[in-house]
């Protein structure tokens, strides 16, 4: 892969530069804890990642992290999995969250928007207060250090209070967005045995009332450890017999108790997409999602109490989480309840605008989405205020790079960053002090060793391998729940290169130092020993007019040959003729490779997702493959599993 000299895209002035807080974190670590007081960035992270005692050190006392007991040292054991954070220390994840109350009561902690897009604040005192009230309401009922509570919650300012008041109890948090139906909330919850679930009566999306009235009723016959239910009537209707009412517990005004609890005592637990056997219920620590959020937030994203942060998610995405941290840099957070693109395409920039937001967080979709609708967001909104636009769930292709660089702002800064779950963070991504490369990542994280490996685990650079972390984060899951000997989680990303997680993305580390991702490295496009990413191919093929969505595979078969469809969904009015596949053969051949225009283009009536919105290219693959569709996929993590039976009927033709 050629990385001749690109020009970059955007580039921080030195006033920027000087006012990040990376920059003043960087010249204070240095002479306090060894950092390199020269050579910015790419210094700064060489030194994280050589040095993580020294590194995770300056951050906790840059942040002033409050241990009740102090951490006998930073890193016990450095094995992986099994890595040992700051041994002996006590904490809470909530007392830092609500620590900007002290002396910023009356501004707005919470900007909560629904869809008529008005923004409603509440206040660092109001949540604090209500934090408060319900942390003790969960202790007087019964619930302790270690419990699960559950929400069943859409991206509202009740589901920050019950995070906040379970985490204050020490107990362990865990959510479903309520677009999610009956048996895949229970997929989750069943295996963590929750003792509370809070719940709606329905939600709001898209000028439409959803009732949920029914679901819930399912979820409380079939979680047996439940002591109690909890009822936000967002619709308007009563609690349903033996629930309690949300407005009776959170009435108090009682000064909220944070339980001290150890560094690695759980916090949360996340879902991976679980698109074969039931989700993989990932447990993260309080004291870990602490610092590394507080890293990620307060240096990558550059947020402080004078920001306003808004990321389009629902609380059955990782991101939510994300979101909710940023409480722990003072800034007030934007809680958006609603359809990402009603009553039009340009829905999600109006609330930025309507918000004062400074950091704007979408999905690559999305964006493409706006590019694709004629959307104008500088001309139609004043976005005076957004400093950054950032972006994940699927890489950013180019072309989302340049209309956000042509139709935003000139001078904005444009980040692309990929994480996962499975770490609640980013292994790359934002950089105030870097210039910006279209269809780039700017860097690893700070305390990230992130490298490109070939398959015998040597680094590359300029080339595609696989994404790798050979250091811990502390982020990273202490466990998975119902995994008691930890053969599930060490399958998950230990099992290629011992001692070293491997996250099953195929990356580019470039040598500048940037980060381009190609897409997930179990479904890649593997044609005569030239490997690309099915994201490549989207790019391209989506620039079609006619082309609403697509989805390519690659299957090997017995022979010895690889057959690779590519299925495509069209925008209404559109068919799928001789001229039409001539003019997808030709934008893949000139724009990418040869190699990679695909043996067949099929029209599909749709293209199945996972719940947060991925494309579900190894399940398909599977189905092709030949596997029964039971034991292909997850049917409980599928938006649409009619979808399926097409891929499926179109196996057993080919068979």
């Amino acid at each position: 892969m050629s990385t001749e000299h690109p020009q970059p895209l955007w580039q921080p002035t030195d006033e920027r530069i000087a006012r990040a807080r990376i920059t003043r974190f960087q010249a204070w670590a240095a002479e306090h804890h060894g950092a390199p007081a020269e050579g910015g960035y790419p210094a700064l992270h060489r030194w994280s990642v050589a040095e993580p005692e020294d590194f995770w050190t300056a951050v906790t006392r840059w942040f002033d992290v409050r241990f009740a007991t102090p951490y006998a040292r930073v890193l016990g054991d450095r094995a992986m999995p099994g890595a040992e954070w700051f041994p002996g220390a006590t904490l809470n994840y909530a007392e830092h969250a609500l620590r900007a109350a002290d002396d910023r009561a009356d501004e707005p902690a919470l900007l909560y928007v629904d869809e008529t897009h008005e923004p409603r604040p509440v206040t660092w005192a109001e949540l604090r207060r209500q934090v408060g009230a319900l942390a003790a309401r969960l202790r007087d009922l019964g619930v302790r250090p270690g419990d699960r509570v559950s929400g069943y919650l859409p991206n509202i300012p009740e589901a920050v209070v019950a995070l906040l008041a379970t985490a204050a109890v020490g107990a362990v948090w865990t959510s479903c967005a309520p677009d999610f139906g009956a048996r895949s909330v229970l997929d989750r919850f069943q295996q963590v045995e929750p003792v509370v679930l809070f719940t709606v009566d329905g939600y709001r999306y898209g000028g439409k009332e959803h009732d949920r009235r029914e679901t819930v009723a399912e979820l409380r016959r079939e979680l047996p450890t439940l002591r109690a239910v909890v009822h936000i009537p967002l619709l308007g209707t009563d609690a349903p017999e033996g629930a309690l009412d949300w407005a009776g517990l959170t009435a108090g005004d009682t000064e909220p108790v944070f339980e001290q609890v150890p560094f690695d005592h759980p916090l949360w637990v996340l879902y991976s997409s679980g698109t074969t056997g039931l989700p993989k219920a990932i447990v993260q620590s309080q004291g870990g999602i602490l610092v590394e959020h507080l890293k990620q937030l307060g240096l990558h994203c550059d947020l402080g109490p004078e920001d306003r942060f808004f990321w389009y998610t629902s609380t059955g995405w990782m991101m939510w989480n994300f979101l909710v941290s940023g409480l722990l840099t003072g800034t007030t957070i934007v809680l958006y309840d609603g359809s990402p693109g009603y009553p039009d395409t340009g829905a999600q920039w109006r609330i930025a605008e309507r918000t004062g937001t400074t950091l704007y967080g979408t999905s690559a979709a999305y964006v493409m989405a706006c590019r694709k609708a004629g959307v104008h967001p500088a001309r139609d909104f004043d976005l005076s205020t957004v400093q950054c636009v950032a972006t994940t769930g699927s890489p950013l292709p180019p072309d989302g790079f340049r209309w956000l660089h042509d139709e935003v702002r000139d001078d904005l800064w444009i980040a692309s960053v990929s994480g996962g779950t499975d770490v609640c963070s980013c292994f790359a991504g934002a950089v105030p002090t870097l210039p910006v490369y279209t269809g780039e990542l700017q860097a690893p994280g700070l305390g990230t060793d992130l490298q490109s490996w070939d398959p015998s685990g040597a680094p590359l650079v300029d080339e595609v391998g696989e994404l790798v972390v050979t250091n811990p984060m502390p982020s990273m899951p202490i466990r998975f729940w119902n995994d008691p000997d930890g053969s599930r989680y060490h399958g998950s990303y230990f099992d290629t290169y011992p001692g070293v997680w491997r996250h099953g993305d195929w990356i580019t580390v470039t040598s500048r130092g940037s980060v381009i991702i190609h897409g997930r490295s179990d479904s890649t496009l593997n044609r005569q020993g030239v490997r690309m990413g099915s994201a490549d191919i989207y790019e391209v093929v989506e620039r079609l007019p006619e082309i609403k969505e697509s989805l390519v595979v690659g299957i090997e078969q017995p022979d010895g040959g690889y057959w690779m469809p590519l299925f495509v969904h069209l925008a209404p009015g559109a068919v799928l003729d001789d001229a039409l596949r001539d003019r997808v053969k030709k934008a893949i051949r000139e724009q990418l490779s040869p190699r990679h225009v695909p043996d067949e283009i099929i029209e599909v009536p749709g293209v199945p997702h996972t719940l947060t919105g991925k494309r579900i290219e190894v399940p398909v693959k599977r189905l092709l493959q030949g596997t029964p569709l039971e034991k292909a996929v997850n049917p409980g993590s599928i938006d649409d599993l009619t979808l399926l039976g097409f891929y499926e009927q179109l196996a057993r033709k080919r068979a």
